[in-house]
């Protein structure tokens, strides 16, 4: 495996079409001239030890085949190793969202995605070391690459890890955030970005290494994965007209200004709350609050289209 390529795939992804159709992507990715050593999921979080393991065992390069789920379960995985360098992170898009590709410029088109991890250029990325609460109160560490979250945006992500996305990621994202609304009750939370302290009533604590979210929602427009800066989204006492009118622009990126909202950004962030409140990463819902994010400057290279 040294200097080799793996795809770690995920078969459950896209909602089981990719382990049908992987027989097939295999073959195209021999054609290629990648010659892939393959290792196939079988359950949660099996991908993050294959990760690891690729990454000890000295592969050049480790191609993550599936959503943003399977991407965040393999950098997971890649970032535990102690192994330098770590290998390029490459990404065959499978998933339903997608969001973490269409950040960063990575066609989903198989031949396109494939053309890219042959013949892309490696770009640096930053990611988000997040120490947080597990369900039975232990304390844990885990990394996220895209976006973050505290509050309302957790319990979104447990709706949408329970709920099919056979109607597409957009869909899902969407009724999962109403029907998630309808009975979230906005929580006082305290919070600090860098030197700046909030305190008050917040529905969300959005933290942003990349811009969107969620099925293409596009909430921290701006926000750049190598600049060594989380884009904070800060959300507050907002009510649910306010949410319905609001989130058309929110598909566009012009959600702000916004008089109950607020852009901060900082190399930190920490979230306190006097009961535990949901924390997502990447989609995963791990744990509970409290909190903290860190940024780890230019953690990853990713294979991204040569004239991006």
């Amino acid at each position: 495996m040294a200097g080799g390529a793996v795809f770690l795939v995920n078969p459950a992804s896209a909602n089981g079409a990719t382990g049908k159709r992987w027989p097939e992507l295999e073959r195209q990715a021999r054609d290629f001239g990648l010659d892939p050593h393959v290792e196939l999921s079988h359950g949660p979080g099996g991908l993050a030890a294959l990760a690891r393991q690729a990454a000890d065992d000295g592969a050049s390069l480790v191609v993550a085949v599936g959503g943003d789920g399977t991407v965040h379960e393999v950098v997971n995985g890649l970032l535990s190793s102690t192994h330098t360098p770590l290998p390029d992170l490459g990404i065959l898009p499978r998933g339903t969202g997608d969001d973490f590709v269409r950040a960063l410029g990575i066609p989903v088109a198989d031949i396109d995605a494939l053309t890219t991890l042959r013949d892309g250029r490696p770009r640096e990325l930053d990611a988000g070391r997040v120490t947080y609460r597990t369900p039975e109160g232990d304390e844990a560490v885990s990394y996220f690459v895209s976006m973050a979250g505290v509050g309302m945006s957790g319990a979104v992500a447990r709706k949408l890890n329970t709920t099919s996305k056979r109607l597409g990621g957009r869909i899902a994202g969407l009724a999962a955030t109403f029907t998630v609304f309808t009975r979230w009750t906005n929580v006082e939370l305290q919070i600090t970005v860098g030197s700046e302290h909030r305190h008050g009533l917040v529905q969300d604590v959005l933290v942003g290494n990349t811009e969107y979210h969620n099925g293409g929602m596009r909430l921290t427009p701006g926000a750049l994965p190598d600049d060594g800066l989380f884009d904070v989204l800060l959300i507050g006492d907002v009510s649910k007209l306010d949410l319905a009118l609001t989130m058309p622009k929110i598909y566009r990126g012009t959600h702000l200004p916004h008089p109950r909202a607020e852009l901060l950004r900082g190399t930190s962030v920490g979230v306190e709350s006097a009961e535990p409140l949901p924390v997502e990463l990447d989609g995963e819902q791990p744990g509970t609050t409290p909190v903290q994010f860190d940024v780890v400057p230019k953690a990853l290279r990713l294979r991204v289209p040569s004239s991006s």
